[in-house]
């Protein structure tokens, strides 16, 4: 079997009422409208499936005021994949739009970085603006996965399966880790918050919500070093993916990027 895979993102949610003073730093317009996407990633190969990321759920955006389009474990049904059949799944990081609704998937394991579970479960958490993005109960969840024997830790580089791989880069999240991804056209960057946006790495554009500063300058880098080309990075919550890449089947809210 070929070791190149099909990348297909999944958009769950979106808020259109947010200015470009929450996506850049020192933005010189910063109060412009500039909307946010959200995805899930699902790479297909063969019979053989994985998840990067698991969204939020319903009980969260009630709790955020941030309500979702679908709910992200049933929205996989719409590339014939059940979310209980799912085997592995990639957390980028525990912000809780990445790993909500971890419970969904019965048969997963979860790979994540040492770094991002130790900075959501140590004393950084005692502050209430890095606790922000959290929630406690999905990182609970994580913890009771791990008890079980269904996470595997990763310090750095790893290898998820042939031709995907993981790469610890900080910044937005000290364990935050980006998903390179060998496709028929080549490796691809799925930067999930390594880079919001386009903006972010293009311009070297720092997103507000930052761990380390210096991290996530040199993110910019190294996410597209793991492409071999800026254009085949994936930003995390840009619109303009759905611009860049063509529209999957008639759902309406997939797109194939390779």
């Amino acid at each position: 079997m070929s070791d190149t895979w099909e990348i297909f993102a999944v958009k769950y949610a979106e808020r259109n009422e947010r200015t470009r003073a929450e996506s850049f730093i020192d933005d010189h317009q910063p109060a412009l409208p500039h909307g946010m996407d959200y995805f899930v990633w699902m790479l297909v190969r063969g019979d053989q499936r994985i998840l990067i990321d698991t969204g939020y759920e319903a009980e969260e955006a009630a709790k955020r005021g941030r309500p979702i389009q679908r709910d992200p474990a049933k929205a996989l049904e719409a590339l014939d994949i059940r979310a209980d059949e799912v085997e592995t799944v990639v957390i980028t990081h525990l912000h809780y739009d990445h790993a909500g609704g971890l419970n969904r998937y019965p048969q997963a394991q979860f790979h994540v970085q040492e770094a991002e579970m130790s900075f959501a479960t140590g004393p950084c958490m005692c502050d209430p603006t890095l606790q922000m993005p959290f929630t406690v109960d999905h990182v609970c969840d994580m913890v009771r996965h791990v008890y079980a024997g269904r996470v595997a830790f990763h310090a750095g580089d790893a290898e998820v399966a042939p031709g995907v791989t993981v790469h610890k880069i900080g910044g937005h999240s000290k364990g935050l880790q980006a998903v390179r991804v060998m496709t028929a056209e080549g490796p691809v960057c799925l930067a999930s918050d390594a880079a919001h946006y386009y903006e972010n790495f293009e311009d070297g554009k720092l997103f507000p919500i930052v761990a380390d500063r210096d991290e996530m300058m040199l993110g910019f880098k190294q996410i597209q070093e793991l492409a071999d080309s800026p254009s085949r990075v994936i930003p995390g919550h840009d619109p303009i993916v759905r611009d860049r890449y063509p529209e999957f089947g008639q759902s309406g809210f997939v797109w194939k990027l390779a």
